[in-house]
């Protein structure tokens, strides 16, 4: 990846340093970024939570398998609630909740406590006990988090699957962990219409055995469902009556807290595994650093709870610090486009962390919008879900955050539990597009392919962390082939990265999305970059085509901010713009205008199916798709060019 084109690539030379007055009352400072001893940093944190036995070791390392605060005893719900109670944060807003048809709901802490045990007692009731695995397929509403809580307080690892999957996704990951009990919904709202949950899960479990009760819980008012005898109970009858005192079970720190499925193109789906102690730290540490939370914050991660940055940053870090969560349960264009700016500002919400591809949709949607509405409660913005291009990273600096707000850009995996490269929004003078520097503990390198420092290459982890992926649920093999082998002793991320003459890192996407242009190797997400830096483009997706003569033809997808009209005449400027960004190498050899890119309901681009119908192959699965309409339209363009 080292070749002299990549020179041309994100030479980005605008730095944006701390607000003086954000440095002022931050937390952290430069020389706490600077630990001496890695291990002891990590334990430092854990030291800040309750164990109910301490550990002996901080770390067992035997490749590729970790276990850290050896021998200690904890609970991750304890840890969340019970500790804050003997607090002021008692009373405390815990987590705000605006559904998507409007209503709002406020839990305290006390209340939040009252709630899980009297679900996690419930749970005991229906048979649940330690160890057993519970599958969790809700719309985002409190009972989700509560579900979440109630299972850790019992020691019953949870998996949580995203509320846009199928029948079969569902199916297929209930029998990978033989889950005995899952927790659902009659519905949830998605833009204004219900999606029937309770129904896909009925489709799902005739294919499943080790299912013995459903837990239902009553989202849609007038809705009717099929609940089968014996089997299947409302959330309500399933509390009524329970005790909100249940005592936390005292867990191993290595005892599973959850798994994750990765859904993955092809093949199995990975059961990620994650267990208690290691990643509590790592959370609980990152949550508190990187988004130097205070006690008057009102947070919002506008992530789903189903991916891993729910978990990690909406339920389990914002909790471990005793913050206000606030959680929405819809998308961001209903019941019109500037959703997101009337939450923050009738909440007053103060930190505001989304992935790039809502932030380059609200730029094609037009600064007008946020403009309509006060944000000037935000003090700190982030970034999170794949790396975001220079141009989007301004205009989030600028029109979200008035230029007034920090941007923490966060790179990390379902695998990794928590963030690994991140600015620290006190300390780190940031650029536009970089995730800047590894935090504190994290031990971070890019190297060739023979395992050699370079400056762009392939992104690897050269030494454990607490929050680290235990391995892969029922297949110790698979974890070992998947992420060790290529470098062993090493953790092989699967991306790409590049480090500047500063040592700032830019990540360029997954290797998989790395293209061989006449010998020479391109990242799409560059030549995304360079096509988002025009100033008629809102999102654009680059994907290669195989070619006789070059290996892969450069092909683009592009949706056009609110006013631009595509046409010839933009077609050219469009490729001549890449090449002077990038080079003649990279200039695209089709560009198609898209009112839509097909992306999944969690908002990621779905490149694999752009690769179908550039291929001319049968377009692959579409269940997770927000809209399948945009493939089959972009599928007619395509072959309607194709056959021109």
């Amino acid at each position: 990846m080292a070749d002299k084109h990549l020179e041309a690539l994100l030479q980005e030379n605008r730095t944006f340093p701390p607000p003086k007055e954000f440095v002022k009352n931050a937390e952290v400072t430069a020389a706490m970024a600077r630990p001496k001893d890695r291990l002891k940093f990590w334990e430092g944190f854990a030291k800040e939570l309750h164990w109910f036995k301490k550990w002996t070791k901080i770390l067992d390392w035997s490749l590729p398998f970790a276990k850290w605060f050896v021998g200690g005893k904890t609970n991750m719900a304890y840890n969340c609630l019970d500790r804050h109670l003997s607090t002021h944060r008692r009373n405390k807003a815990a987590i705000l909740w605006e559904g998507e048809p409007g209503e709002q709901r406020t839990l305290t802490y006390q209340q939040l406590h009252g709630e899980v045990c009297r679900f996690a007692n419930g749970l005991k009731s229906l048979g649940i006990k330690k160890g057993d695995r519970v599958t969790l397929y809700m719309p985002m509403v409190p009972e989700l988090a509560i579900a979440m809580l109630a299972c850790a307080r019992i020691g019953a690892p949870h998996s949580v699957i995203f509320g846009g999957f199928s029948a079969d996704a569902v199916r297929d990951r209930i029998n990978d962990c033989q889950s005995k009990l899952l927790v659902t919904a009659d519905g949830g709202y998605r833009r204004g219409s219900v999606l029937h949950l309770k129904k896909i899960c009925d489709e799902a479990l005739e294919g499943t055995k080790t299912i013995e009760n459903v837990v239902v819980l009553n989202r849609v008012a007038g809705s009717e469902v099929s609940m089968k005898g014996g089997r299947d109970h409302w959330w309500s009858d399933v509390v009524h009556g329970q005790s909100d005192d249940c005592p936390a079970e005292h867990l191993d720190s290595e005892d599973m807290l959850y798994l994750l499925y990765t859904s993955g193109t092809t093949g199995k789906p990975k059961g990620i595994l994650h267990t208690t102690g290691g990643y509590m730290t790592g959370v609980y540490a990152t949550t508190k650093w990187v988004f130097d939370l205070k006690d008057t914050d009102i947070y919002w991660c506008t992530a789903d709870i189903g991916w891993v940055t729910g978990h990690s940053y909406v339920v389990y870090g914002p909790l471990l610090c005793g913050a206000t969560v606030l959680m929405y349960e819809g998308a961001p264009d209903f019941p019109a486009k500037d959703r997101f700016w009337s939450i923050i500002e009738r909440h007053k919400a103060t930190i505001l962390y989304t992935a790039p591809t809502a932030i380059r949709a609200f730029m094609k949607w037009g600064e007008d919008l946020p403009e309509k509405h006060d944000l000037s409660s935000l003090r700190l913005l982030g970034s999170v879900g794949e790396p975001i291009n220079p141009e989007a990273w301004m205009w989030y600096h600028r029109v979200i955050g008035g230029g007034r707000c920090p941007i923490v850009d966060t790179w990390w995996q379902t695998e990794t539990g928590h963030m690994m490269i991140t600015p620290l929004p006190s300390v780190t003078k940031t650029k536009p597009g970089s995730a800047c520097t590894a935090f504190p503990g994290i031990d971070i390198d890019i190297v060739d392919e023979k395992g050699e420092s370079v400056d762009a290459g392939l992104l690897v982890i050269k030494s454990p962390w607490p929050g680290m992926l235990r391995g892969i649920y029922g297949d110790p093999e698979r974890y070992k082939q998947t992420y060790w082998s290529k470098f062993p002793g090493w953790y092989f991320a699967g991306d790409g990265a590049k480090r500047d003459k500063q040592g700032y890192l830019w990540l360029l996407g997954r290797v998989d999305d790395v293209l061989k242009v006449s010998g020479h190797r391109l990242s799409t997400m560059e030549i995304e970059s360079a096509l988002v830096d025009h100033r008629s483009v809102a999102e654009a997706a680059v994907i290669g085509k195989y070619h006789e003569i070059k290996e892969n033809a450069v092909v683009a997808f592009v949706s056009l901010r609110a006013g631009s009209q595509g046409g010839p005449e933009l077609l050219k400027e469009l490729k001549d713009h890449v090449v002077k960004k990038i080079g003649s190498l990279a200039r695209p050899d089709d560009i198609f205008f898209a009112a839509e890119l097909p992306k999944t309901r969690s908002g990621k681009i779905m490149r694999r199916l752009l690769r179908d119908i550039a291929e001319g192959r049968a377009v692959g699965d579409t269940t997770t798709l927000a809209d399948a309409n945009v493939v089959r339209s972009l599928k007619e363009q395509y072959e309607d060019k194709e056959g021109a």
